[in-house]
């Protein structure tokens, strides 16, 4: 197999690129957009984009390991033996199930009007100005709401603010944190819901894609870049999530805001 070393160079800086971005709210979609557009690197394959989400989803598994595996046994318990004590985390199931349905649903039906409708560098520029405006309301808000206080509205507005988040540019993270601590939900709380959330879309996504990747016509030239990207975003994602989990425990999100603003400003001048 003939390895080009610029090719997969490319997709090493796309793959990162999309490993940095993807936890934190800034968009991981708008940053390859402008990475593509401002350094003349891009791909338009799906199983590229698929991989390198798979590579982030791995990371997320990762970190949150220990949540899952708590709430798949107590969630069972509840369901099984009605352990009462077990009975939160059941509930914290159901809402992420709830918050689900609205994004896959839509993006089952229009996602691809959405990504055809609205693309591009001005549009990304001005998602990401919308992101910055989001992050910048909610700023200060500490919540109180932890994981055993979710009611279903909760679970509801979090899963239209992920629906949100299917418009090219928008940060999914972001959209979801905004609105769990808009509905009041401790910070920890927003971010370990919004992540816990993002496993069951990121995983149907993926199935419902695996014929196309099978039958990618480049699947084979392209191998190793595929892979390269797939092992960066792996190894970014998890570090990025890591520093975010800092980022949030500390309440500074007025950074990311201020980074929204910027890059967004600065694309509608110079794009």
């Amino acid at each position: 197999m003939e390895i080009n070393i610029m090719e997969t160079i490319k997709y090493i800086v796309l793959g990162l690129i999309q490993g940095i971005t993807e936890p934190i709210p800034i968009s991981s979609s708008g940053h390859l957009v402008l990475a593509q557009h401002f350094l003349g690197i891009s791909t338009k394959k799906l199983t590229f984009e698929l991989l390198v989400n798979a590579g982030s989803l791995i990371a997320v598994l990762i970190i949150y390991r220990n949540d899952i595996i708590r709430l798949a046994t107590n969630g069972f318990s509840y369901l099984l033996h009605r352990n009462e004590e077990a009975k939160d985390d059941f509930r914290f199931i159901v809402y992420l199930m709830i918050a689900t349905i609205p994004a896959g649903v839509i993006g089952v039906l229009f996602n691809d009007i959405i990504s055809e409708t609205l693309k591009g560098v001005q549009i990304t520029a001005i998602t990401l100005l919308i992101t910055g405006v989001a992050l910048f309301l909610i700023r200060n808000l500490k919540g109180r709401k932890q994981d055993g206080d979710l009611t279903l509205k909760d679970a509801i507005v979090v899963g239209f603010a992920q629906v949100v988040a299917l418009i090219p540019g928008i940060s999914r993270s972001g959209a979801t944190i905004v609105g769990a601590m808009g509905m009041g939900m401790r910070p920890e709380t927003a971010l370990r819901f919004s992540f816990l959330l993002y496993i069951p879309v990121s995983v149907g996504g993926t199935i419902l894609s695996i014929s196309d990747m099978v039958n990618d016509p480049d699947l084979t030239t392209l191998f190793i870049p595929y892979v390269s990207a797939f092992v960066v975003s792996i190894v970014a994602s998890y570090f990025s999530l890591k520093w975010f989990m800092n980022i949030m425990e500390k309440g500074n999100l007025i950074y990311f805001s201020i980074y929204c603003f910027v890059v967004g400003t600065l694309v509608l001048i110079f794009a």
